[in-house]
């Protein structure tokens, strides 16, 4: 496990914590179509941090040609229809780029700001001129508003259990997902952002904001703010 990240539950649990077998499960959402809105048509798509592909079947069913890039080989084994990356994402370079580029799962609330970097620096450096980068960031209330749950019509019920200071600036989150049939919880450590923040973190990377996409804020469309020298992947040590 990676440092402050934990995972129980049945079947295989990723080094971040996520359970594979939940994921399998775990309904499709919004975020498809929140994407489709927000992008060209047939466009192609760098899906950073894929999973198990959740949102990557639906995008391709809408006509997108996804690259669908994870870390997680056990994750990766259950894409269907994508062309499929294992690898880091903060190591990424396909030398190639993309007309929209994903970075989902709160992962721009990593609780290393180099980390941060990097992250957004691959999404930089694979976008195409004209393109876009979109982001999924917590909400106002996420690490405040706690204990939540919420329960959708599939019987899945996802709980915010615990939000717990964890260092300057980080807290460590405790999530519990919930079936009839079995549950799985995830523990991990995450950043809040305020605005000013999270656009000072693009802004490093050449990035700005273009639209915020829903009413919450949680999903950004980022452009490339000022046209500059290549951004180098960094190096392996």
């Amino acid at each position: 496990m990676r440092p402050g990240h934990h995972g129980t539950g049945p079947g295989e649990i990723t080094p971040d914590g996520c359970a594979v077998e939940f994921y399998t499960r775990l309904p499709v959402g919004e975020e498809p179509d929140i994407i489709a809105a927000a992008v060209p048509a047939r466009a192609s798509i760098l899906e950073l941090g894929c999973g198990v592909g959740r949102v990557t079947r639906p995008l391709l069913e809408r006509g997108f040609a996804v690259t669908a890039v994870d870390e997680s080989p056990q994750m990766l084994d259950h894409v269907r229809g994508a062309r499929t990356v294992c690898s880091p994402i903060e190591n990424l370079d396909l030398d190639e780029t993309f007309d929209v580029v994903m970075l989902a799962s709160f992962l721009v609330h990593t609780r290393d700001a180099e980390l941060r970097r990097a992250l957004l620096r691959t999404c930089a450096r694979h976008l195409a001129p004209g393109g876009c980068v979109l982001i999924q960031r917590e909400g106002a209330d996420y690490h405040t508003n706690v204990p939540r749950e919420r329960t959708d019509p599939s019987g899945l019920t996802v709980r915010i259990a615990s939000v717990e200071p964890a260092g300057e600036g980080v807290n460590s989150v405790r999530v519990e997902y919930g079936f009839p049939d079995a549950t799985w919880t995830q523990t991990f450590p995450a950043r809040p952002l305020t605005p000013e923040q999270f656009e000072a973190a693009l802004a490093e990377a050449g990035l700005k904001v273009d639209a915020y996409l829903t009413e919450d804020r949680t999903w950004v469309r980022a452009v490339i703010a000022v046209q500059g020298p290549s951004i180098a992947p960094p190096q392996s040590t």
